[in-house]
This record gives structure tokens, C-alpha cells and sequence, in this order.
């Protein structure tokens, strides 16, 4: 198939997708067409794709419609486009919202994983052409991030897809596209955290529980948890967290009572919730001369940081991260290897599997925060 004299023409697919019409109501199933790919891209047939709370925030405010969201998926190669090598029909693949191109400046400087060629995508549209895969009776349907795949069939970028080994179950994986391995990412490769060192995580959900399991995994000694839920303290010890606070409990600021417990102020801390006051909160909640606070959390409203310039002249220092740090191309088979291997835990992130016909189900869910990682299924 790759060679000229093989290659056949994919054609439209009409498929079901879950359609966002309007920013906060319900998706609705639609019938949608799917074209084929283009060169260098890929159409997959999606074998499960789970919620990750940027979907979330995007639906309830984006203004980009109609839409299909969906980042976190897995699937199977079902056609490929002109000058595709790396993949072939029947592949399995992680979809990724950040690319690789392997060529450019911050590919190949060893220092970063955001790729100019196939970075995040925020218009709606494939990175090559800048027009859409999806339509509907004609007109069109936008993408997110670049993988859309609250779809039975979407296309991506080949660059912006790993293949995978057959046997790694698609239905667990497909967490290691976005919030799993962000979060271990943020622990090894940008903080690195040092056996026997104490860390703070704001905001236990699915990345902040995977900054804990990387903590642990490191040697921390000391791993603070802090969220509104308490309910969510039982399954942090799992991940490794030692101490939980609930901040609605406590009357006085929760940067005091964190320099308290770990004499002085944490060495590493996390924030995990996508809130700019909570970074300002968590600047404060590390140690001076060295504490390092590094941010994951996208903000919906208010992006904007401020802090005292003098918790900077202390020495601490605040830092970024989009997907942990990995290169997805690179990286992430190496992630998966250790998965298999059992040297982290996935499955226990999946608090739900539902049909893909539950989608909305699963919003509500995450909406409710009654669930770290709903896994839809496509249907056979």
C-alpha cells in the first residue's frame, strides 16, 4: 500500500460522532462524512477515547461550533495518505494533541516537546491545509486539538499519532494521550524530583494523581495532597499521597499550614487544577533558595499569574509544562513498556467505561467531579 503502484484511494466515510452545536448543551449523535486523508495524514478508526477536563472546559465555553472534541483516544490505522511510511492499515495508534515533526527547532534541540510544525492546533482545522476532515450535509465540522475523537472514524496528522503494540490494551492506554502522562512527566522531567524530597500537589484528579504516582515512584518522602473532595483522600494514598487537606476545612491560609508540615515549605510543588490563584497559592506553598512550583492546570477564566516578586529574589521558581515534557513520538512507547511491564498504574485512573452513546453521561460525571477517567467504547 505505500508503494504508487499499490496505493488506493481511501473515500468518504459517513460515520456517528458526538457533535457539539451549542457551548454547555448535551453532544448530539449525528451522522457525519469523514474524508479521506491527505498526504502525510491518517484516518483511524477510534476503539475508545476517554474525557479529559479540558474537553470539558472547552465545551462549556468554546465558541468554535459546530465541533467534535475528543484528545485522549486509541484506535486502529484505517487508511493512510500519500507519503505515509510510518504506519499501515491495521496499525494500532495513541493519538496525540501535540505532534513531533522530528525537524524542527525544538525537535531537535534535546531542550523541548513543542514542535512548530504540529503543535497544539487551535483553530479548528488540520495543520496542513487548514480545513476540516468532518462535514455535515456539506458544511463543516470543526476539530479539536487536532484528533477529534468523540467520532467512530477521525483523521491526524501522522505526526501527531504513535503506534503502539498490539497487545497494550487500547481501553487503558489511551490515558497516556494526555492527563497520565502529563502528570508523570511533570514529576520526572520538569520538576525531577529527588528521593527523600517533600511535594505538594494541588488538585487530585487525574494528572495531579499521576504527579503523585511519579513522586513516589522518585523516592519522595512526603507527598501532600490537597483538593475539595474529600472523598477523593482514600484513592490518593493509593498513588502515593501521605497527607491529604481539603482547603475548604482550614481557616487559615493554606501556604501556612503547608511551610508547617514540611518545615519550611515543600521542595516540589504541583498545580494541577487549571486555576491561576491556585498557582500564586502554590509559589507560596514551596521552600525558598529552592523550591521549584510547576503548573499543568489550563485556566479558564483569569490566565494572568501575579506574585510578589520576592518570593522569586527567595529563589523559587515557577515553571510550565505541556504534556509532561514528553516527545510524544519519542517518548511515549517507552511509557507504555512500563505500563505492560506493570511499573505504573493506569487502570486504576478508569473509574468508568461506558458506550460511546453515553457520552453525555460521562460529562455530567466529570461535571460532578464523580469521576477521574470515563473511558467511552465505540461499538463493535
Amino acid at each position: 500500500m505505500s508503494s504508487s503502484s499499490s496505493y488506493e484511494q481511501p473515500q468518504v466515510i459517513t460515520c456517528k460522532a458526538a457533535v457539539a452545536w451549542r457551548a454547555g448543551e448535551p453532544l448530539v449523535m449525528e451522522e457525519v462524512e469523514v474524508s479521506p486523508p491527505q498526504p502525510l495524514e491518517i484516518r483511524i478508526k477510534v476503539v475508545c477515547t476517554s474525557l479529559c477536563r479540558s474537553d470539558l472546559s472547552a465545551w462549556e465555553s468554546q465558541s468554535l461550533l459546530p465541533r467534535i472534541f475528543g484528545h485522549e483516544a486509541a484506535g486502529i490505522v484505517e487508511s493512510i495518505g500519500e507519503g505515509v511510511t510510518e504506519f499501515v492499515k491495521g496499525d494500532h495508534v495513541l493519538a496525540v494533541f501535540t505532534g513531533e515533526c522530528g525537524s524542527c527547532r525544538h525537535c531537535i534541540s534535546g531542550k523541548s516537546n513543542m514542535c512548530q510544525v504540529l503543535g497544539m492546533e487551535r483553530r479548528g482545522l488540520m495543520h496542513s491545509d487548514q480545513k476540516t476532515r468532518f462535514s455535515i450535509k456539506g458544511k463543516p465540522v470543526y476539530h479539536y486539538c487536532a484528533v477529534s475523537s468523540f467520532s467512530e472514524y477521525t483523521v491526524v496528522h501522522s505526526g501527531c499519532a504513535v503506534k503502539v503494540h498490539p497487545l497494550a490494551p487500547l481501553h487503558k492506554i489511551c490515558l497516556l494521550s494526555c492527563g497520565a502522562a502529563a502528570g508523570l512527566g511533570a514529576a520526572w522531567n520538569v520538576a525531577d524530583v529527588q528521593r527523600g524530597s517533600s511535594v505538594v500537589i494541588f488538585g487530585l484528579g487525574t494528572v495531579g494523581l499521576s504527579v503523585a504516582q511519579g513522586a513516589k515512584l522518585r523516592g519522595a518522602a512526603q507527598i501532600i495532597g490537597v483538593d475539595i473532595n474529600s472523598s477523593k483522600a482514600e484513592q490518593a494514598k493509593i498513588f502515593g499521597v501521605t497527607d491529604f487537606i481539603n482547603s475548604n476545612d482550614i481557616s487559615e491560609p493554606i501556604h501556612q499550614v503547608i511551610k508547617r508540615m514540611t518545615g519550611g515549605g515543600a521542595d516540589f510543588s504541583f498545580e494541577c487544577v487549571g486555576d491561576t490563584g491556585v498557582a500564586t497559592t502554590a509559589l507560596q506553598s514551596c521552600s525558598d533558595g529552592w523550591g521549584m512550583t510547576v503548573t499543568l492546570g489550563v485556566p479558564k477564566v483569569k490566565p494572568e499569574v501575579s506574585a510578589h516578586y520576592g518570593l522569586f529574589l527567595s529563589g523559587k521558581s515557577l515553571k510550565g509544562t505541556l504534556f509532561g515534557g514528553w516527545k510524544p513520538k519519542s517518548d511515549l512507547p517507552s511509557l507504555i513498556e512500563k505500563y505492560m511491564n506493570k511499573e505504573i498504574m493506569i487502570d486504576e485512573l478508569v473509574t468508568h467505561d461506558l458506550a460511546f452513546d453515553d457520552i453525555n453521561e460521562a460529562f455530567e460525571l466529570m461535571r460532578e467531579g464523580k469521576c477521574l477517567r470515563c473511558v467511552l467504547h465505540m461499538s463493535k
